[in-house]
């Protein structure tokens, strides 16, 4: 009797554990693919799971800094979702490339066609965005999680630095120092610069391959020319010596 009290005791605590850490590992995330440095563009996923054992998650809001606002935002394409990206002014326009931009994302919404996100299960949601700032260490999301049964969940709470973890905490984007070289480019940007290199390699070879066909060619007519001018005074020579017999 003793021993099975003590089993259940230590069942009710485990529970207890589970009970008060979960909410920790299964809040609303975000990550970069790769890394996320500042002055640059940077593809991040979030991470969203679903906590009801009951319902699914069926819409994702995120709201984007306007501290920080960011010009360029791509979603990805995924089955099964419907995507809106939200655009608003600023207050002040901002300069990339040489141009003026006065109007940038303020808000991403995928909404469920679909079953969404059933119990037990997560999903990521990927968008390309730049240019990161410069003068900034990290980029602060609030999220809206909707369900199939109408509740929302706020992921709107700004974690501070000392301070325990909130329980509603918003997506926090930590950025990289740029590159001492000052790089900032995306990956996709330094494939675009391999392919070039190996475009212009290319045209290098085919350019010298022209270059020994030519030399090859060349090569071969003077030969030819060189067997003809023989042919001909080996012939010169024949006759030359028939006339002299003749003689």
């Amino acid at each position: 009797m003793k021993a099975s009290r003590i089993a259940a005791a230590g069942a009710a605590a485990g529970l207890t554990v589970l009970a008060l850490s979960a909410p920790a590992f299964a809040h609303v995330s975000v990550q970069p693919e790769g890394t996320a440095a500042k002055g640059g563009y940077a593809v991040v996923d979030f991470k969203v799971p679903n906590e009801r054992d009951d319902a699914s998650t069926t819409k994702l809001e995120v709201t984007f800094p306007t501290d920080h606002p960011l010009a360029s935002v791509m979603p990805e394409p995924m089955p099964g979702w419907k995507i809106e990206v939200t655009k608003s002014k600023l207050d002040k326009p901002l300069e990339m490339h040489g141009e003026k931009i006065t109007e940038a994302v303020s808000k991403v919404t995928w909404t469920a066609d679909g079953k969404g996100i059933e119990p037990g299960y997560f999903e990521k949601f990927p968008l390309s965005v730049g240019q990161l700032p410069e003068d900034a260490d990290q980029l602060v999301f609030k999220a809206l999680q909707t369900y199939s049964n109408k509740e929302v969940v706020r992921w709107i709470e700004v974690p501070q630095e000392g301070q325990e973890e909130p329980d509603n905490p918003a997506p926090v984007l930590e950025l990289s120092a740029a590159s001492e070289d000052g790089h900032h480019g995306s990956a996709a940007g330094e494939d675009a610069d391999a392919e070039s290199a190996e475009k212009a390699s290319a045209e290098t070879a085919a350019h010298d391959s022209g270059s020994s066909d030519g030399t090859d060619t060349t090569a071969r007519v003077l030969g030819i020319v060189g067997i003809v001018v023989g042919a001909a005074g080996v012939a010169y020579g024949v006759l030359a010596g028939r006339r002299r017999s003749n003689a």
